[in-house]
């Protein structure tokens, strides 16, 4: 096995030993490996060993990276993780599959008109700003359910659930509980929250999704 394989390993298996200790079934919580920074040929060697969920934060980068991949894997999932500029949206729409970043209204109105301009409509989630940082993305937790509504209905997004970076510096399992009551108070079943140092805290607290990239690729650009 490659490196890359034998992380990966290790990860799915604390994925599905706090998933139990949860009691939830490991196969509840969806690994999403961020491989920004990392080549097409990291990529590979999780795809060789039959991982197929992806993040990255740029556009461009995945631009570079993925329609190969995505041609000789055509089951591939690809997660947009990072910030998204309205003036990347139609080429976000165009190459992922999930959307994590949804944070303001006026991306949220150009979403709907590339997806439906395209005629694919990738799956969204709402990022939270859940520590009101002002210099980080994310809809404040004030604001969350007018802005789920708003992308439900007047821009008709397929919002399945919502995202959050708690801060570097606070205990993220309050971030992370915080995330879960939003998303179930607005009726989302998928909550995208954990990175490599906290995820199991994240599975504890409900995470359908946990992106992991440093405990599988190793240090960004390494």
């Amino acid at each position: 096995m490659s490196g890359g394989a034998d992380r990966l390993a290790e990860v799915r298996q604390h994925i599905a030993a706090a998933a139990r200790a949860a009691g939830r079934d490991p196969a509840s919580v969806t690994l999403v490996a961020v491989s920004k920074t990392h080549g097409a040929d990291r990529v590979g060697e999780l795809l060789e060993v039959g991982h197929r969920v992806f993040g990255e934060n740029r556009v461009q980068e995945a631009e570079e990276k993925f329609p190969a991949l995505k041609a000789a894997y055509p089951d591939i999932e690809l997660h947009l993780i990072g910030p998204l500029q309205t003036n990347k949206a139609r080429d976000a729409v165009a190459l992922f599959d999930v959307v994590q970043s949804v944070d303001r209204e006026r991306l949220a109105a150009t979403l709907a008109k590339e997806m439906a301009r395209a005629g694919r409509r990738p799956d969204c989630y709402i990022q939270v700003n859940t520590g009101e940082e002002p210099q980080k993305a994310g809809v404040l937790p004030g604001d969350v359910d007018a802005f789920v509504a708003a992308c439900r209905d007047a821009y008709k997004l397929p919002v399945v659930g919502l995202m959050c970076i708690p801060p570097l510096d606070e205990e993220p399992a309050l971030h992370f509980a915080l995330l879960a009551k939003m998303a179930a108070r607005n009726g989302l079943a998928k909550i995208s929250m954990g990175m490599s140092a906290d995820y199991e805290t994240a599975i504890r607290l409900g995470a359908t999704h946990v992106r992991v990239g440093t405990a599988l690729f190793g240090e960004r650009g390494t």
